[in-house]
């Protein structure tokens, strides 16, 4: 099938304390994904055997399943290639398209191969070409390009839709209407040393572009920490990620900012942070907020429930400044939202993404997954982001003629 480029321009945990659930980039995390490898490729033929059984549940009896059955049978006696019939193949693709029915891109089931990759994919290290992925409406987009990454490098930008998916070596050429982040992912990721080839729209330039795009092994960190401004004094705090490694890594991070002299404020730099544990975002929002504090409103139809700050933040009265743009999603939207609402911290930078559904995962039977949305979230005023996303106080582009970081100048100013 060709790319097609006529589209518009356009537990994990059950306990609140623990990791209550995943802020899914755009559908799955991942947007927020983080699309790479990490030599683990599923294989249907090693999927758990299926037992049929065709009686249904005494509470499931007024479902009608002989349409179900009727195809089964006759995909089963009639298929030419019966090599390709796998019957835990043809059922895990009845769940998902029984799931993806729903019409949540947010909500969808893993087979084990899949969820396998996205359970690893938290971890950080992979081999990929270092995009993370979502969806801009039904459309499949770019979160953000990592920095250094071979996405960024092969001038990949946030905001660019994905059209177009080649990759000859695993005979896959497709377009991506209708595409799953999970699929989107298994056809974007690859070894070290292979291409991918994706055709992207860009708004503002009026024919596709084409990129051709050399795997790497990558190595995410969650958190990292440099000193600029005048005499140092100003903690430059980059979040990534809020994945499985990102406590520790922020621990390590807070001794370093405490430890040094004359430390006059910090800019949290929230720049193409897709999401990931919403746990990590209250945690981190808790740094600056005074106890009981809401960071942030979880709402389930017509009921409502709040996470607050439990803790003694350590940077209650530090001066703090927020860089956002349209790669921060989900989790960083959350952080930035709460800071803002509570604290009247000043967000500099672009629009950021609009993503404002929670997926709780579940693990299921055999391996499988399911990420579920479960709730909207809004920030602690009531403001939900979803498709409009957070305007900054000052809104800034970086001029990408230069190498000056005309964001980060901008926060510094405000700070110093």
């Amino acid at each position: 099938m060709e790319p097609t480029n006529s589209l518009p321009k356009i537990n994990f945990a059950v306990a609140r304390k623990v990791i209550f659930s995943l802020i899914v980039l755009s559908a799955t995390f991942s947007a927020g994904y983080l699309v790479g490898f990490r030599g683990y490729q599923g294989s249907l033929t090693q999927f758990p055997k299926v037992t049929i059984n065709r009686e249904l549940p005494q509470d499931k009896k007024d479902l009608d399943f002989s349409l179900f059955w009727r195809v089964w049978d006759t995909v089963n006696s009639s298929y030419f290639d019966k090599e390709k019939i796998i019957p835990a193949q043809m059922v895990y693709g009845a769940i998902e398209g029984m799931v993806q029915a729903l019409g949540d891109p947010y909500t969808v089931f893993l087979s084990p191969d899949k969820n396998k990759v996205v359970q690893e994919d938290l971890l950080g290290s992979f081999d990929g070409i270092g995009i993370q992925i979502g969806f801009k409406g039904s459309q499949l987009a770019v979160i953000a390009p990592l920095p250094e990454s071979p996405a960024e490098k092969a001038g990949i930008e946030a905001g660019d839709f994905i059209v177009g998916i080649k990759d000859p070596e695993k005979g896959i050429e497709r377009g991506t209407i209708g595409i799953s982040i999970t699929d989107a992912v298994s056809a974007i990721r690859g070894p070290a040393g292979s291409v991918v080839t994706l055709t992207l729209l860009r708004d503002g330039v009026e024919e596709p572009i084409v990129v051709d795009v050399t795997r790497e092994s990558i190595d995410v960190p969650s958190v990292s920490l440099a000193f600029v401004g005048d005499k140092e004094s100003i903690a430059h705090v980059r979040l990534l990620k809020f994945g499985g490694e990102t406590e520790g890594e922020w621990e390590s991070a807070v001794t370093q900012i405490l430890t040094k002299p004359d430390v006059k404020g910090i800019v949290l730099d929230l720049r193409n942070n897709p999401g990931g544990y919403l746990q990590g975002a209250v945690d981190i929002a808790s740094e600056f907020m005074k106890n009981g504090h809401v960071v942030v409103i979880e709402e389930r139809g017509d009921e409502k429930s709040e996470y607050v700050v439990e803790k003694l933040g350590r940077f209650l009265n530090t001066p703090l400044v927020i860089l956002v743009n349209g790669g921060s999603a989900s989790a960083s939207e959350i952080l930035a939202g709460a800071l803002r609402d509570d604290k009247k911290i000043q967000l500099v930078g672009e629009t950021t993404f609009g993503k404002g559904t929670i997926q709780e995962p579940q693990q299921v039977d055999g391996g499988a997954g399911l990420h579920i949305t479960i709730a909207r979230w809004l920030t602690p005023s009531g403001v939900w982001v979803d498709g409009k996303g957070l305007t900054p106080d000052f809104e800034l582009e970086n001029n990408a003629d230069t190498p000056e970081d005309e964001q980060l100048q901008k926060a510094l100013e405000l700070l110093q």
